[in-house]
């Protein structure tokens, strides 16, 4: 896939991560000494300090992502708990490995309102086996009002493998 004229693995700012931990990884995007992916730009939000196993996103919903029922797309809502849980799954790797995501689904349990202020997005790990990591993740209000959660299952793999 390109990116422009340059391919994406060309350019990639994360190639040099084979060295770190999952946490370690996820650590310094947090801190910001490590470049966000290109999708963080499309869905805006602030990563807090993870913990092994745990993560909590920070985001407001933007008007452009409003519908014609003047509430956040779902799309929004599934993309923002399928990163807050890979995310988690993440901080579980050791070097070398990957964790693409296998499932994901949400549940749907209040509308997110186009005037809704800053929402905390937790994802955390249920399970880690050798080979597969069991998460679940919520969108909450600040105050711990509940408008989704969802599950989602990851698959350990070898980088390159």
């Amino acid at each position: 896939m390109t990116h422009g004229s340059e391919s994406l693995t060309s350019t990639n700012p994360w190639s040099n991560s084979a060295k770190l931990t999952g946490l370690e990884f996820v650590q310094s995007l947090a801190k910001g000494s490590r470049p966000r992916p290109p999708m963080a730009e499309l869905l805006p939000f602030l990563l807090l300090p993870p913990n092994e196993g745990a993560v909590e996103l920070r985001a407001s919903p933007e008007p452009r992502f409003v519908n014609t029922l003047n509430t956040v797309h779902g799309g929004w809502s599934m993309t923002m708990l399928d990163t807050s849980m890979a995310l988690a799954a993440h901080t579980t790797l050791k070097p070398g490995e990957l964790c693409p995501t296998l499932e994901t689904s949400v549940k749907f349990v209040r509308p997110i309102l186009a005037d809704s202020r800053e929402l905390r997005i937790v994802g955390h790990v249920l399970s880690r086996s050798r080979t597969i990591i069991v998460l679940e993740g919520r969108i909450e209000t600040l105050q711990g009002k509940v408008h989704a959660h969802g599950t989602s299952t990851c698959m350990i793999v070898p980088k390159g493998g």
